[in-house]
C-alpha cells in the first residue's frame, strides 16, 4: 500500500518529539490478532504516525478497534477528507492516541466516554482521505507532539520500519467489551445485578444525585442483536430503550431516591425484570 503522504490533515500540535509516553500500550485489536504496524518514511503525514495493515492472509478490514490504553475517548468525523471517522483517547498522563478512518465508531461524533485499555471504540474501515482499508494510528505527547517512534505491546515501531505485533490486549481479562461503569458514568456504582444468556442486565446509583442507571451487557460483544434495558420508579412510567445493539443498551437514567424501583432487560429471548426493591 502506497503511504497516505497526503490523506491527513493533522490537528493543530506542538513540535513532533520523540519522547517516550509514560503510558504503557497495547495492540488496538483483539487478543492474538496479528498486523503489520507501518512508520511510514519519509512523506507520511504526520510523520510517526502508524498504518496498521492486513498481515498475511489475515485483513484488517472490520476488525474490532479497542483503546490501546485507558482514558477518555472522543468521538470525531471529518466526512470525506482528512481522518474521516475518528476517535482521540486522552490518557492520564496527559498524552493522547488518536485511531483514524474508522468504518464505525461506538458513539456518534461530538461524543464521549471512559474507556478501559481494550474497551472496543469502533471498527477498521477508509472513511476519510483514505485510499484503502486501514487503521492509521497515532501516539501523541501531552503537548500534542509526535511520539515518532511509538511503542505497542513492547514492540518499537521506528521511522521507516514495519513489524509485525501480535495483540495481547484484552488477554486472560476475558468478560465484556465495557464495564456498566463505563456506560452510566461517573459517580454510579453497581448496587445489583442480574445474569442473561450472553451477558448481564445492571442497576446502579449515584449517591451524589439520587440517580439510577439500567443497562444490559453483553459478555461478547461484536455482533448485532435485538437488547433491551428499563427502569421504572415505582408510581412512575416507565423507561426503556431497546433496539438491535452490538454490545450494550441503555444506559437508562432515572432520579428516585428512597423510592423503589423496578428494573430489567434483555438479550435476544433472554429477559429479566425485577421486583420493586431497593427502595432506600
Amino acid at each position: 500500500m502506497v503511504p497516505l503522504a497526503a490523506a491527513l490533515t493533522p490537528q493543530p500540535a506542538s513540535a513532533q518529539s520523540t519522547a517516550v509516553l509514560a503510558v504503557s500500550h497495547k495492540s488496538p485489536f483483539n487478543c492474538g490478532k496479528t498486523f503489520n504496524a507501518n512508520n511510514w518514511s519519509p512523506g507520511h503525514n504526520p510523520s510517526g504516525s502508524l498504518d496498521w495493515q492486513n498481515y498475511g492472509s489475515d485483513a484488517i478490514n472490520g476488525e474490532t478497534v479497542r483503546a490501546t490504553a485507558s482514558g477518555t475517548a472522543y468521538f470525531s468525523d471529518t466526512g470525506s477528507t482528512s481522518y474521516g471517522k475518528w476517535v482521540e483517547v486522552r490518557h492520564s498522563d496527559g498524552s493522547r492516541t488518536r485511531y483514524a478512518h474508522l468504518a464505525t465508531m461506538v458513539r456518534s461524533a461530538g461524543g464521549s466516554m471512559s474507556v478501559s485499555q481494550g474497551t472496543a471504540i469502533g471498527t477498521v474501515g477508509s472513511t476519510g482521505g483514505s485510499t484503502a482499508p486501514h487503521l492509521h494510528y497515532e501516539q501523541r505527547t501531552s503537548g500534542g507532539g509526535m511520539d515518532t517512534s511509538p511503542t505497542v505491546d513492547g514492540v518499537t515501531v521506528s521511522l521507516g520500519q514495519k513489524k509485525a505485533v501480535k495483540s495481547t490486549n484484552g488477554c486472560g481479562g476475558g468478560g465484556s467489551d465495557y464495564t456498566p461503569e463505563e456506560i452510566c458514568g461517573s459517580g454510579y456504582a453497581v448496587i445489583d445485578s442480574a445474569a442473561l444468556t450472553g451477558g448481564r442486565a445492571y442497576l446502579l446509583y449515584n449517591s451524589g444525585s439520587g440517580s439510577n442507571c439500567v443497562t444490559t451487557v453483553k459478555t461478547n460483544g461484536g455482533t448485532a442483536s435485538a437488547m433491551s434495558a428499563f427502569l421504572e420508579p415505582q408510581g412512575a412510567s416507565r423507561t426503556t430503550d431497546s433496539g438491535s445493539f452490538a454490545y450494550y443498551a441503555g444506559p437508562v437514567k432515572r432520579t428516585a431516591p428512597g423510592q423503589c424501583v423496578k428494573w430489567g432487560g434483555s438479550i435476544g429471548s433472554s429477559t429479566y425484570t425485577s421486583p420493586f426493591e431497593h427502595c432506600d
